[in-house]
């Protein structure tokens, strides 16, 4: 048993719990959480790590969609426009994945760890970053992606899929938890979708899937038009879209843990059902703004909440939680920024969670003991500062507790 005591303890639950001069009472799961004074009372006979200047208890983050196999990637691929992004990492692809070995995905996690992150949502396409995964303490649930349009490629795509996500389960632990990827609504065949989540909701996997990500995309899947006529036609001979939104969306009917990612080109419709299937939205505002100019409505989000992903190194300049948290701090500008920056702890901690599956995200009992402590440069003097003040001025963290263990 251990006992950590902070000036602030952010719990991160339903109530925006904060408790100043607090302290956490933890093994592999948080077993009590209580002021410094409580807690003294009620184990009088344990050592407590004394509380430092400013110092900060919280969640440890959860990035909920990162992409780690375009890690190499940082002046290659071209922005502004999703389609000359879309082109250049078909372009670039193969050189990419080359350069992004075990050894610098690994260096990725590492610098992950420092700046907070307990916990990822890992979209892995050719499981190439499967090992460094299992490796790091960090909790991973790693989804395995399907992707191909193409009917006559369906069973084939299927079988590398099945076989790759096997390859997850033998290595599944406590803090590696295999999961289902469906790529996209314009690139996957709705035989894949319809396979891939039979078997996710057979084993009870969680799901995650991009959807809306650009208004090309947006064109394409309602109308057949736009810039991805060219693309489809020169890359697959394909005329039409092989699904429409809420077609693709129905198809999730039933699965317990579901995110999806991006759908800033989301319609009142299509939130609306997102909606009733109970899922979490992924939003990564850095690759929103350097892919499409865009960005999340978040008024739209009636009764649906968001976690935080970083997205890869393809489309962002750093898998820092805190680098993201910032940025979506600043293009969310019609936002109150006090409330915002409640909102932002509590999508990158338990809507994470939540997003994935887990019993994580709260400090609350029971919960599993993954916390992040770290000292802010000066003292706040009102509390309903505090998450804004976190997410300005926090990069690194002091220490980073993964299922109770310093990590």
């Amino acid at each position: 048993m251990n006992i950590l005591s902070a000036k602030w303890v952010i719990t991160c639950d339903e109530n925006n719990s904060i408790i100043e001069n607090g302290a956490i009472v933890f093994s592999h799961k948080i077993i009590d959480i209580d002021t410094i004074e409580n807690i003294q009372k009620k184990y009088p006979n344990e050592k407590i790590e004394e509380a430092e200047e400013n110092s900060v208890l919280m969640p440890g983050l959860i990035n909920s969609h990162v992409h780690l196999e375009f890690s190499a990637n940082t002046t290659t691929l071209k922005y502004g426009n999703f389609l000359a992004w879309l082109n250049s990492v078909i372009k670039n692809r193969d050189t990419l994945i080359e350069k992004a070995t075990q050894k610098l995905i690994s260096t990725k996690l590492d610098r992950m760890k420092k700046t907070g992150t307990t916990t990822i949502g890992a979209i892995s396409s050719y499981s190439f970053d499967l090992e460094p995964c299992v490796k790091s303490p960090i909790n991973t649930v790693f989804f395995c992606e399907v992707i191909g349009s193409k009917a006559d490629m369906a069973d084939t795509l299927f079988a590398d899929f099945k076989s790759r996500l096997e390859g997850a389960k033998q290595s599944t632990s406590k803090n590696f938890i295999p999961a289902v990827a469906i790529h996209s609504p314009y690139s996957v065949h709705p035989f894949l979708v319809r396979e891939s989540l039979a078997l996710a909701k057979e084993e009870e996997l969680a799901v995650s899937t991009h959807f809306l990500e650009s208004p090309e995309e947006f064109e394409w899947l309602h109308k057949d038009e736009g810039l991805f006529v060219d693309f489809f036609k020169n890359f697959l001979n394909q005329s039409k879209a092989v699904t429409k939104p809420i077609e693709f969306l129905t198809h999730f009917s039933n699965v317990k843990k579901l995110s999806f990612t991006h759908c800033v080109e989301a319609s009142t419709d299509d939130f609306r059902k997102i909606k009733s299937l109970g899922a979490i939205i992924n939003h990564c505002p850095t690759s929103n703004r350097v892919l499409n100019n865009s960005k999340l409505d978040l008024s739209k989000l009636e009764g649906i909440d968001f976690s935080i992903g970083t997205d890869g190194l393809s489309s962002n300049n750093s898998l820092s939680m805190f680098d993201e948290l910032r940025t979506a701090l600043m293009v969310h500008s019609n936002e109150n920024i006090i409330e915002l920056s409640q909102k932002l702890l509590k999508a990158a901690t338990v809507n994470g969670s939540r997003a994935l599956g887990l019993n994580k995200g709260v400090l609350e009992v029971q919960k599993d003991a993954d916390i992040i402590s770290f000292n802010l440069p000066d003292e706040i003097e009102d509390k309903e500062d505090l998450a804004m003040q976190i997410i300005l001025h926090t990069k690194f963290v002091n220490k980073t507790i993964i299922g109770g263990v310093v990590a």
